[in-house]
């Protein structure tokens, strides 16, 4: 799987661990390759909250290898997750990308509707119905 392309046909908004676009009523996103911490996240969660108007939104994300966060970026990430997104739909080609995110969540269920996937139109059709 070839990571998606960031658009030049819309607004693409940035921060330090992602791409942000509106792809219809899904907001896209192409992570990247950067260790998450705590104020990186407080930062790119103020951005989901700006883009979204501060409702939470169905996120496609397409996941880059990072390092994996500490437990406090982690707690904080699943804190702020439901307030960000209604759900999230996973795009990773890496078997342990998918894994690690698959972890996070084995211990404490996930607090929002989460999948993972090869493909991003079946992606975007399961989310249209979450």
């Amino acid at each position: 799987m070839e990571m998606v392309q960031i658009p030049t046909d819309r607004e693409v908004w940035e921060s330090a661990i992602a791409h942000y676009w509106w792809d219809g009523a899904i907001l896209v996103s192409r992570s990247k390759s950067v260790l998450r911490t705590v104020p990186l996240m407080q930062e790119n969660a103020a951005l989901i909250k700006r883009i979204s108007g501060g409702k939470p939104v169905k996120l496609l994300i397409y996941l880059a290898n990072s390092p994996r966060p500490d437990k406090a970026t982690r707690a904080f990430s699943a804190q702020v997750l439901p307030e960000l997104y209604s759900s999230m739909a996973m795009i990773a080609d890496d078997r342990l990308v998918i894994l690690i995110m698959r972890l996070l969540f084995a211990l404490k269920p996930a607090p929002i509707p989460m999948r993972s996937f090869k493909d991003a139109v079946l992606a975007k059709e399961w989310l249209m119905h979450q």
